[in-house]
């Protein structure tokens, strides 16, 4: 699905991506250009609370927008190698003008390509993928299906975690969560919508998640020493989401 055009505007500081619209696909903040934005691309980062460090060695982002994912990944997780599949060369292109998107092809491959033909053809594992590619209307097409998210689920290593960028009030919404529920055997959760409403699904494949909420909140007091990334908000939408007993999370 490539895009018919692509839109920069700024705004108290703020820089914006857009696909010929006034939704906005990605944002940076010009005096800090490697933090996260977007609360939902925070959300998207919640399983640096489920898994130990270092974790994710091999991290798949499917879409590209501004970059932000890939950035601070690249910035704040050295270990983490990541490869990006992005439909349209022209965003490649955007990201790396005018969102200071890293050139590093050792640690930060970005590969032109159809997601979900990348998803389904190919047999590499990740510890970490996130999704979140729409067209310039908001829709997810093929990436919002059954088999693309079985696919994801089959790429994923034993600790693999799935993270996906949902338009929680958009009509169909349910379905796509009930997809991802059914491909990940139930292991799946939704977080609240955000204000913007983007609504994060997490799903687990492999290793169980078996934490106490008192150990997620060392790990987000660890996660912004270590990286500047604050996860205590999303622990409290964790708990409202959460598939657990008493005072644990289970996924």
């Amino acid at each position: 699905m490539a895009r018919d055009l692509i839109e920069i505007s700024e705004a108290a500081g703020v820089r914006y991506l857009h696909f010929a619209s006034s939704w906005v696909q990605g944002a940076m903040r010009i005096r800090s250009p490697n933090a996260l934005e977007l609360s939902y691309t925070r959300e998207m980062m919640a399983g640096l609370l489920l898994r130990e460090s270092p974790w994710p060695r091999e991290a798949l982002l499917i879409g590209l927008g501004a970059g932000s994912q890939a950035k601070f990944l690249y910035h704040q997780l050295p270990a983490t190698k990541i490869t990006v599949v992005e439909i349209d060369p022209q965003v490649e292109i955007v990201a790396r003008l005018h969102f200071n998107l890293p050139d590093d092809p050792r640690r930060l491959r970005v590969l032109i390509d159809d997601g979900a033909e990348h998803m389904l053809a190919g047999s590499s594992r990740y510890d970490c993928i996130l999704v979140d590619g729409f067209d310039k209307n908001a829709r997810a097409g093929v990436l919002d299906t059954l088999p693309f998210y079985q696919a994801c689920r089959s790429r994923l290593s034993d600790s693999g975690l799935l993270a996906v960028n949902l338009l929680g009030r958009e009509r169909g919404f349910q379905a796509s969560a009930e997809r991802i529920d059914a491909a990940f055997d139930g292991r799946a959760l939704v977080f609240p919508s955000c204000d913007s409403g983007n609504t994060v699904a997490l799903a687990a494949a492999g290793d169980r998640v078996d934490l106490g909420f008192d150990e997620l909140i060392a790990r987000a007091h660890q996660c912004r020493k270590d990286t500047g990334l604050n996860l205590l908000p999303t622990i409290a939408r964790l708990q409202i989401a959460r598939r657990s007993e008493g005072d644990r999370l289970h996924l």
